[in-house]
Formats: C-alpha cells, structure tokens, sequence
C-alpha cells in the first residue's frame, strides 16, 4: 500500500471515530432538550402567577418598597449574565455575552457603574481573560439548574438592591439570558429583574379592579401589612424569574448543542466522502502504476527473449 494511501486511510478512520462522537453528543443533547422544555413549561405558570401577585400588591397600595420604588438618579446597576460550562455548543455563549456586553455599554453610557455577576465557566473565563472584575460567579449546574441553585443566585442580588449605594448596593439589576424560542431559535436577551416594572393604571383603576388579560381581579386587604406582604413575596419573585432564566438557558443550550453536533457529524460524513474519492483515486493510481510497470517488464523481457533467439 503507498504512503498517500495510508495517510487517506488513517485520517478516513480518525474522521469516522470523531463521527460517532458528535452523533452521540447530538442524540444525548436532543434527549435533554425534551426534559429542559418540560420544566421550563412547568416554571411558567408559578413565575406568572407570582408577578401578578407581587403586581397587586405594588398597585394595590401606596406603601413604598426597595424592590418596586424606583431610584430619582440610579448610579449603579447589577447585570447577572447566565453562560454555559461547557462549550459545543456553537455561538450559545458568545451571543448571551455579546448581549451583556451591549447592555453594560448602554448602562455605562446612563452613567451608572456596573456591576457583574456571572453563572458558568464560558462567562467567566472571558472576563477572567480580560481581567475584569466579577463581583460574584457560580459554576456546575447550567445543564441541569434546581430550585436550589435559583436561591444561591437570588440572594446576593437581592441584598444588594436593599442596600444603599454608599455600602454597595446597586438601584437596578438587570438580567442577561438566551430565551428558548424553539428548537432552531434561541435568542439572548435583556431584562430589569428590579425594580419591579409595574403595569400602568390609573388612580380609579387601582382603588376597584386590578385587569389582567381581559379578568378581573379584585384588590385586597393585606395583612399584617403590605409591606410585609412586599418583603415576603419579592424575594420569591426574583428566585423564581432567576429559575425560569436559568431553565431557559439551558434548554436554549442543549438546543444549540444539538443544531453544533449536527452540523459536525454532518461535515464528518461528507468529509468522509471526500477522504474515500481521494484515497480511491490513490489506489487506482497505484493499480495504474503496478499494470503499467508489469506490462513494462514484460515488455522488455520479451525484447530481451526475442534479441537472444537472433
């Protein structure tokens, strides 16, 4: 066998190998896709629920919250950006930190200092890179977030919008994530987790009926007070909308892992195709040069034969 024919051969095996590879990955991140959807579907309606609750009670009362008043002069702002911990996934966490970064630039040119917290090693190596500070970051579980890793994330965030500025709170806290639109479409986006954006109303509005998509919904009387109402539901509020982010970045994730290896496996098999023309035309070319080479000596030897019989 010639040389150009083993090295087709070797790279035709090393191709199929990484072949297999890539379909295993896009059949695993297909299957996680379904289990990501159905959580993220099943988040829905408690996140909905609980904004139109923490909604009635901001517009249902005039008490005054750190989590729904918002700032005369704003100077400083939180961006909490989810990433990946894993890469394969095509531009998943490129996109989502190209999103921060035009959010920080708009935030900056408000003149209002920026401060970021970061979920996944993608987001945090690119700012580890470029030495920029992260004021907190988790790792670990953005393929598969709980509950749990939602009220990690929350608590930081919501202590600083209770505290003044001064000691290193923040007036705002804006969020940065990859919705899951569908299969083929993730997009990333930008969002005001606090304070709470409030569905206008008028005065009259506000003192009968509270509406809500075409139903009616009563104000109430909150005990003990609705403050206490406000300190009670707003922090479940944000753990929740941290959560749905969180399902939807890792549904967006497997999604965009799957659309890559697809795309991989697809190359590996017509460069597969391309290896096996090249590596046959080698061994034609080979079988070329052996006939021709036979018919050569046989040739002279019959030359040969025929000068020694004269």
């Amino acid at each position: 066998m010639g040389a150009q024919l083993r090295v087709y051969k070797r790279r035709i095996k090393s191709v199929t190998a990484t072949k297999k590879i890539t379909k295993a990955m896009e059949m695993i991140a297909a299957s996680r896709i379904v289990k990501a959807q159905r959580q993220v579907a099943a988040s829905e309606p408690y996140a909905t629920e609980l904004t139109h609750a923490v909604t009635s009670v901001a517009v249902g009362s005039t008490t005054k919250h750190a989590l729904t008043t918002e700032v005369e002069n704003p100077t400083r702002a939180a961006v909490l950006l989810i990433t990946s911990d894993r890469g394969l996934a095509g531009g998943y966490s490129s996109n989502a930190i190209k999103a921060a970064e035009h959010l920080t630039s708009q935030l900056s040119r408000e003149r209002k200092d920026v401060v970021t917290y970061i979920v996944g090693r993608k987001g945090l190596a690119y700012y580890g890179f470029r030495d920029r500070p992260v004021t907190d970051s988790w790792t670990g579980f953005t393929d598969s977030p709980t509950y749990a890793d939602a009220k990690v994330v929350a608590a930081p965030l919501i202590e600083a919008i209770t505290k003044d500025t001064a000691e290193g709170g923040v007036d705002e806290v804006h969020i940065v994530f990859t919705e899951f639109v569908s299969m083929m479409t993730q997009t990333p986006v930008e969002r005001r987790l606090l304070p709470l954006t409030l569905a206008p109303s008028s005065a009259e509005e506000s003192a009968e009926v509270f509406k809500r998509g075409g139903e009616i919904r009563p104000l109430f009387d909150f005990e003990p007070s609705a403050e206490d109402v406000l300190d009670a539901l707003l922090p479940r509020y944000i753990e929740s909308r941290i959560y749905n982010a969180l399902l939807q970045a890792a549904a967006s994730k497997h999604a965009a892992t799957r659309r890559a290896m697809k795309s991989a496996t697809d190359n590996a098999g017509e460069l597969i195709k391309s290896l096996s023309r090249l590596a046959n035309a080698a061994r034609q070319a080979e079988i070329t040069q052996e006939i021709s080479e036979i018919v050569g000596g046989a040739s002279a030897l019959a030359d040969a034969t025929a000068g020694s019989d004269r």
